[in-house]
Parts: C-alpha cells; structure tokens; sequence
C-alpha cells in the first residue's frame, strides 16, 4: 500500500519520514502546495493521505478538505497529523471524517492496513489458483464427454492357436491314408511270396 505523505519542506521531514516507513507502506513525499500534490494524488493513488499541520496549518486545512472532497481521493483513508489545539474544532467540524493521529498511531495503523492487504492479495491468488484447477476439470471432463463412450476393442490373438489344431487334423488324416494304402500292397505281397513257396515243393 501506498501513503501520501503532505509536510512542508524542513529539517524534521526526513526523520518521521523514516518513522512512517517502518509500518512497511510505501512513503510517496510531497509538500501540500497545489497543484504539485494534486497530480500526484491522481497518479499514485494511494490508499491513504496523511496531511502534516506543523507548518502553515490554514494552508493544510484547506488542502486536506480538498482531498477529503475531490473525487479521485474522497475514499482515501485521510490522516492529520500535529493539529494545533486552538484548531481542533476547527478542523473536527469541517474534515469529520478524517483521523487526528499522532505519528506512532499512525504507523500503527498503517502496518494494520499493510497485513490486511496483504491477507486479500492473498485471498486472491488462492482463489485464482481453485479457479484455474476448476477450469481445468471441467476442460478435461468436456473433452471425455465429446469422445463419446469407449470402442469395443478388437479379439486379442488367443483364438489363433484354436485354427493351428484344425489345420493338423488334416495333416494326421493324410498319414493315416497312406499308411492304409501301402497295407495292401504289403499283403499282396505276402501272396505272391506264399505261391512261390507252394510251386516249389510241387
């Protein structure tokens, strides 16, 4: 987070410049003249403005009720710091929406506007990252769905061996046809061999 930090050029400045840094907000300097703090208002935008009052303070009353009106800063947070006494009321009556803090209040409030930004930007990138994995699903899931449902697969291989068998049944057929074939011829043989035998004797 950023604050806009209105205090007149002095010796002092840096020093509770310094103090305000150490909340962890970013410090953006500037003296409460127009129109310089103007344009860095509208640039920077930041989401405080703190206006110091230890030098010329009619002058930084009138520059905090134009930041507290102007709709580029109107809901910034706004912050007066060192308000004379004899200007209180003064200044409660026209800015009532502004703080009167001292400056360890201030830097007080600051870091609590820091842990809370930080706590949303947080919040924010767990929330993208839940987001992204939810639009990935449902990318996922569109893409199952267009497929369709699941082919029927091709038969596997295994019934091969089942026509392997009905091929070797004709083998064994053939081996048993010649082995009844050449059977004949051997008793045809024996024949002959047994007449011979008989013409012989005779």
């Amino acid at each position: 987070m950023s604050l806009l930090y209105l205090h007149y050029e002095a010796d002092e400045r840096a020093g509770r410049v310094q103090k305000l840094a150490k909340s962890g907000a970013h410090i953006i300097v500037s003296e409460p003249r127009w129109p310089a703090f103007w344009e860095i208002a509208k640039r920077e935008k930041p989401i405080a403005v703190a206006v110091d009052f230890s030098h010329a303070p009619s002058h930084a009353l009138e520059t905090a009720d134009y930041i507290a009106k102007a709709k580029e800063t109107r809901d910034s947070a706004l912050y007066l710091l060192r308000v004379p006494e004899d200007r209180l009321d003064v200044v409660r009556k026209r800015l009532p929406q502004a703080a009167i803090v001292t400056e360890p209040e201030l830097a007080e409030r600051l870091a609590a506007i820091e842990r809370e930004a930080q706590a949303r930007a947080l919040e924010k990138k767990e929330a993208a990252a839940v987001a992204r994995r939810t639009a990935l699903a449902a990318r996922q899931a569109a893409r199952k769905a267009a497929a369709g449902p699941a082919k029927p697969g091709k038969p596997t291989r295994a019934a091969k061996p089942a026509k392997t068998a009905k091929k070797a049944k004709p083998a064994a057929k053939k081996a048993a046809g010649a082995r009844k074939k050449s059977a004949p011829l051997a008793k045809k043989g024996g024949k002959k061999a047994k007449r011979s035998r008989i013409a012989k004797k005779k």
